[in-house]
């Protein structure tokens, strides 16, 4: 699905990764991006960020979309949250390019949202720690799921690997330490 082992990164000197930027940030030379509004910053969007965003969407080095998402924890309210995800769906689906989900204690209207929008376009749930029935859960409904250094093992072993994706986010390893550590575990 990616030309890289690392699906999301937020280190922006990596060269072997996909590196998430942000609507106002630049693009850099020769890397791979996703764009997106995290959670966490949908109290700030407006006209001016959309644009940015749906610009660099386009753009053939913006190779996902994301991270975007639901956090009920931090972030505006859940109602704009999901305004500013659907948005994020609809770039998915324009461009063809997977979505990369952020998703804190709103696992339910995630999954709601995906069968309400029927999306073509992968949907991966980054940086998941949950339970092995949660995982199950994501998988049967469709989803891909991203590991990082910080993972349940038991949850591991019941992803299957067509649907395993490994990342660094904000880790100090690097891929190639993460993924030995979660294959070990399987």
């Amino acid at each position: 699905m990616f030309p890289c082992r690392d699906i999301h990164t937020h280190d922006k000197s990596r060269t072997d990764a996909i590196i998430n930027i942000y609507p106002h940030e630049s693009l850099i030379v020769g890397a791979y991006h996703s764009v997106g509004i995290h959670p966490w910053h949908t109290t700030d969007v407006n006209i001016s960020t959309i644009e940015q965003l749906n610009t660099l969407a386009a753009h053939p080095q913006v190779i996902a979309i994301g991270e975007t998402g639901i956090d009920t924890l931090k972030g505006a309210t859940i109602d704009k949250q999901i305004e500013v995800f659907c948005h994020h769906v609809a770039l998915s689906e324009q461009h063809q390019k997977p979505l990369i989900i952020h998703c804190v204690k709103a696992f339910n209207e995630i999954i709601a949202l995906k069968k309400q929008l029927y999306p073509t376009m992968p949907w991966i749930i980054h940086g998941f720690r949950g339970k092995p029935q949660l995982a199950s859960q994501l998988i049967n409904q469709g989803f891909y799921i991203s590991l990082g250094e910080h993972f349940n093992p038991q949850s591991a072993t019941i992803i299957p690997t067509n649907r395993l994706l490994f990342e660094t986010d904000e880790s100090t390893l690097d891929i190639d330490t993460i993924i030995e550590r979660i294959k070990s575990s399987l």
